[in-house]
């Protein structure tokens, strides 16, 4: 019975957005939208400026996502992220429905909400690693042609050719600019530095535009480059220490979780008392909460260090 309520529930919201002509993407932007609308009140200012009052833990993660996307290049995923996050939401919601457990409504729902914003900060990770390995090839490279010929738009242009997306896109545009739009080497610099999200990136860009005016500086460059390679070094050790805590947890959680069907199988008393029990339906919510927290704490804990000036 429960089963036929929750597909006539399900057809009755695919109806509501056939009849009023609604797509799931525009739904969710809606949504999220106003989910994470800023107070426009003086007071709310205040202490956003003030640094009074935190964003919630629910709009702290959905800016900090929009943010990655951003810098990633993939803002247009934004809405299919939402999208997905809430069909996960119904999804957690429908199988915690479907058992009858109504304390796990909330965990189940809510930690299968959060999933779609935890891979994006994973696949953000491998991004900027990579976009630091090439960073660290490429600015070693154009440093060593510029020690060698004092002219940055010279060693960028033959270097651009040993260059790999996406350090090459930025530096090709550098050279497109200096070239065809404007000849300010200096501005093009400092418009070229928000286009790589990295404060390595950054000093090197400064200590270019500082070595227009006096070449001695050049000097310097070497040592800011050389700061890729330590951070590097650093987060491959890094991942070495935390790969061996974050396996145990993926096994622990397996193993919680396995245990149900297991059970069921093992005794058969114990599994009707586990799912059919308000005491053991709120061991089951307990538990499920316990794996979905772990689970943000272990991602938020393992992200690589990023060096800071």
């Amino acid at each position: 019975m429960t089963a036929i309520l929750l597909t006539a529930c399900i057809g009755l919201i695919a109806g509501a957005f056939f009849i009023l002509g609604l797509s799931p993407l525009e739904f969710t932007d809606g949504l999220f939208g106003f989910l994470t609308r800023k107070n426009k009140s003086i007071r709310a200012e205040i202490n956003e400026a003030a640094h009074r009052k935190k964003l919630s833990f629910f709009r702290r993660e959905i800016a900090e996502v929009r943010e990655i996307l951003r810098l990633t290049g993939r803002s247009s995923r934004f809405s299919m992220v939402c999208a997905a996050s809430l069909l996960l939401f119904t999804v957690g919601a429908a199988i915690a429905i479907l058992i009858e457990n109504v304390f796990l409504v909330p965990v189940l729902a809510v930690g299968l909400m959060f999933l779609p914003f935890w891979y994006v900060r994973l696949t953000a990770t491998h991004y900027k690693n990579s976009v630091a390995a090439e960073l660290e090839t490429a600015l070693s490279i154009i440093t060593s042609a510029y020690r060698r010929n004092e002219d940055i738009l010279t060693a960028v242009d033959e270097s651009i050719q040993y260059l790999n997306p996406p350090v090459k896109s930025v530096f090709a545009e550098f050279l497109t600019q200096v070239k065809l739009i404007n000849s300010d080497v200096e501005a093009a610099l400092h418009a070229m530095k928000p286009k790589i999200e990295n404060e390595v990136f950054h000093e090197w860009c400064d200590a270019i535009a500082a070595c227009q005016y006096d070449r001695s500086l050049k000097t310097t460059l070497t040592p800011i480059v050389s700061k890729l390679s330590d951070m590097r070094i650093v987060n491959a050790d890094l991942e070495y220490l935390v790969s061996e805590p974050r396996k145990e947890f993926i096994i622990m959680a397996m193993m919680v979780a396995g245990n149900i069907p297991v059970m069921y199988f093992l005794n058969k008393s114990w599994y009707h008392t586990l799912m059919h029990t308000v005491v053991g339906q709120i061991i089951l919510a307990v538990c499920a909460a316990a794996i979905f927290i772990s689970a943000a704490r272990v991602i938020r804990l393992t992200r690589p260090i990023e060096y800071r000036r």
